[in-house]
């Protein structure tokens, strides 16, 4: 047995210089393989830099010229410069023009003619760019912003019986709440700095208050009620852990990607292997935000299969889930797809609305006369001489009598009767043609959302109604077409449509509510819906269209004829483009989201 052995011992010993060269012929496959996948990385980069833009339609556009990575983001986001080059560009090059993406590589399709525009949204062609949604997805989930086609389709038709009118005027009573509510707190504000003023020995002025943080707060807070049935008590506390999760979220999207933020999007393994406290806080965010909202959708659902009668639930996620559970089971959205609608609530029925409605009150402070035709306008037919219309939501029983409309309460006889048809609150306020005028104007100047993008999914040639001069000196002539290639981005500017002076007149940059009198509510020569491109066009147009009117309108309602705005001497508001436009104070960039007016008390 011992020779036997010994005999086993050396043939294991005669493999071990094999077993020794594995490590190398490894090492050597290794970098075979690195320097092949830099081959091709660098074949890539070829390609894109200096062979693709060769067979690229949009190369023979006109357009603003640029070094070889120069790119023209800057002129075409920042809202402090987009406004001039849209001018400057349009004079240039006409209606239909290519700018550079990334860099001269990466020609982009920018257009002011309709047609083209119109083409864009509304064909099945164009989507989202798969970046854009991956971003939304990452914080509203699979919502109706961050998907396309059929899905988007089905959850639109799942959605839209919340958004209607009647729904919409179901949850007035919401809206006049949450304004009253902030109304108090900002005279409570102006109250202490009276106060303090007079321990001083000082006129009182009123007190400064940074009405996007209040605004904010109370849009949440409305958005809660109206879309879930949840008091998040945003105009009263911000530690309410819901409230607190997002807006620590969003705050973080507000930064921007960046650098990482890109290379995260490219390569999400980057966001488990390389963990930093944004990417810490946003998944805590998402965990509670998830665990809060799974209960919200099981209660509305057993409640509505638990009903026997006609179910009463008047929050959207209540018609929601009425409508989803009513249609061919196939087709319905999952437990899941319900909560991410309600994250899609949160950011575009708080957000939005907050930076619009913030932005409405700054014009108002910079335009008083305006201001104080508004007021005398809702004074007219304002319920209670004291402002407050705690009793005046749209089911309380106030009515407003057609008759007298117009007229000041102080002319009627006090003991007067009136036998004629009568409004509620919300029927009277959404009619005031002054309000609707300041606000379309606001929403026209100031849009939430600065621009979309859109990106080809095949081939297309986009029929266009202005004639478009190439850069070789041909024409294309109206009523032709331009060739776009499958992956070429075209971006949408809703705040250039907004400034065109050829749609609003020499007046376009200016905040003019009187250019809205006796507007049809469509009119061909001024696009988008509502005619303004501010809530989209076509089958991903804005389903909350008039739940933001409503919104807006009540708190302007509620406080313009209580409180007087102002300026802030000293103090420059500036835009900024996010995922939002919001305003900033210049050179207080780290200090976020601002929007200070001087706010006084009328008594």
């Amino acid at each position: 047995m011992f020779p036997s052995a010994l005999f086993l011992v050396g043939q294991n010993l005669d493999i071990i210089p094999y077993l020794s060269a594995i490590p190398r012929a490894l090492s050597q496959i290794c970098i075979i393989a690195v320097v092949l996948y830099v081959l091709r990385g660098l074949l890539w980069l070829v390609n894109m830099l200096f062979f693709l833009p060769l067979s690229d339609p949009l190369r023979h556009l006109p357009g603003p010229s640029g070094s070889m990575l120069q790119n023209h983001f800057r002129e075409v986001m920042d809202p402090e410069m987009s406004a001039n080059s849209h001018s400057q560009w349009v004079q240039s090059f006409g209606k239909t023009f290519k700018f550079h993406g990334f860099g001269k590589h990466d020609y982009r399709l920018m257009s002011f003619d309709f047609r083209v525009i119109s083409h864009v949204l509304s064909s099945p062609t164009f989507e989202k760019p798969w970046q854009t949604r991956t971003f939304l997805g990452r914080l509203i989930g699979r919502g109706i912003f961050s998907m396309e086609g059929a899905t988007h389709k089905m959850q639109r038709r799942v959605i839209a019986p919340a958004f209607t009118s009647q729904s919409i005027k179901a949850v007035t009573p919401v809206f006049v709440q949450k304004g009253e509510e902030l109304c108090d707190r900002w005279k409570g504000l102006v109250s202490e700095a009276s106060f303090r003023a007079q321990l001083d020995n000082e006129e009182a002025a009123g007190a400064v208050i940074d009405v996007a943080h209040w605004i904010s707060r109370a849009s949440f807070d409305v958005i809660g009620l109206a879309g879930f049935g949840y008091d998040f008590h945003g105009v009263h506390d911000e530690s309410e852990e819901v409230y607190s999760a997002y807006r620590k979220m969003f705050n973080i999207a507000d930064k921007g990607l960046g650098l990482r933020g890109l290379l995260e999007l490219y390569f999400p393994i980057v966001r488990k292997i390389w963990v930093n406290d944004d990417i810490r806080t946003t998944n805590a965010s998402l965990s509670l935000i998830s665990r809060v909202g799974k209960k919200m959708v099981a209660e509305r659902k057993a409640a509505y299969l638990e009903a026997h009668g006609p179910w009463e639930g008047k929050d959207i996620l209540s018609l929601l889930i009425r409508s989803n559970l009513s249609i061919d089971p196939s087709k319905r959205l999952s437990d899941q797809d319900l909560l991410d609608q309600c994250s899609t609530f949160l950011l575009a029925g708080s957000d939005t609305v907050s930076v619009a409605l913030s932005w409405c009150l700054h014009l108002l402070s910079l335009n008083p006369l305006v201001q104080s035709r508004l007021r005398q306008e809702l004074r007219n037919v304002l319920p209670c001489d004291d402002g407050n219309m705690s009793d005046c939501s749209a089911d309380s029983g106030f009515q407003e009598c057609t008759l007298h409309s117009g007229r000041p309460r102080s002319t009627l006889q006090p003991n007067s009767a009136c036998r004629c048809y009568r409004k509620t609150l919300w029927e009277s306020i959404e009619s005031l043609p002054y309000l609707e005028a300041v606000v379309r104007e606001s929403l026209r100047i100031c849009p939430p959302v600065h621009g979309t993008i859109r990106v080809a999914t095949q081939d297309d040639k986009i029929p266009i109604s202005h004639p478009i001069t190439l850069a070789n000196g041909d024409i294309v002539q109206k009523d032709d077409f331009l060739t776009i290639r499958k992956g070429s981005y075209v971006h949408i500017p809703i705040e250039g449509m907004s400034y065109s002076e050829e749609i609003w007149g020499p007046d376009a940059l200016e905040f003019n509510p009187d250019r809205w009198k006796d507007l049809q509510d469509c009119v061909p020569t001024k696009p988008g819906v509502g005619n303004l491109m501010t809530f989209g066009f076509g089958p991903h147009s804005c389903l909350g269209y008039k739940f933001t009117m409503a919104e807006i309108k009540i708190f302007i309602a509620t406080m313009l004829p209580q409180l007087a705005f102002s300026p802030v001497e000293g103090v420059k508001i500036v835009k900024f483009n996010s995922i939002l436009t919001r305003p900033y104070v210049s050179g207080q960039w780290a200090a976020g989201t601002q929007m200070p007016l001087r706010v006084q008390h009328i008594k």
